[in-house]
């Protein structure tokens, strides 16, 4: 799996921006679209299953605070750009989610960070804060059974921002830590 450090894989995918059907095809956005700004980056295994649509909406809720921090936030699976279509025309709450869904079907780009499990052949439930250099500056896992913390994305990309030293349980606002001398 890519981590820390490495560069952010190049991908051009289709995105569904929301609930309606494009005239023609779907746009498809890939690094540059997100161009010198930070990215929060995150998979879930399937569309129309059970927690996915909670982590999708709790992102959803953060997206304005994301969007201060200086963040564009994606969201991923390896479903096709009508399976996440249908998923969002199905349920009003997710056919207004604010932030685009890329559709990577060939699974490529989930292959490229080493986040495809290996059972199921879907994407782990993985997120990436990438830094507008296209460097990963956190990357994680979590089983597919146990849904992440959107707030605490936020809270690890706010600090990283501030490019200061953020200890445990570090709030926005509050001081980093400074070394003795």
């Amino acid at each position: 799996m890519l981590t820390v450090g490495d560069k952010f894989p190049a991908f051009e995918l289709k995105a569904v921006t929301d609930g309606t059907l494009p005239d023609g095809d779907f746009p498809r956005m890939n690094n540059q679209s997100f161009s010198d700004k930070w990215l929060v980056v995150f998979f879930w295994p399937k569309d129309f299953t059970f927690i996915c649509p909670t982590e999708i909406l709790a992102f959803d809720e953060l997206r304005d605070e994301f969007e201060a921090a200086g963040a564009a936030l994606v969201g991923a699976s390896t479903d096709t750009d009508f399976v996440h279509l249908a998923w969002r025309q199905s349920r009003e709450d997710l056919a207004e989610v604010g932030f685009p869904w890329l559709a990577d079907n060939k699974k490529e780009l989930a292959a490229a960070l080493g986040i495809l499990d290996a059972g199921e052949g879907v994407a782990l439930r993985a997120t990436f804060i990438v830094d507008d250099h296209g460097i990963i500056r956190h990357a994680s896992v979590n089983d597919l059974d146990v849904g992440r913390n959107p707030r605490e994305v936020l809270r690890i990309l706010e600090g990283l921002k501030t490019g200061e030293l953020c200890g445990c349980n570090w709030q926005p606002g509050q001081a980093a830590l400074r070394p003795a001398a």
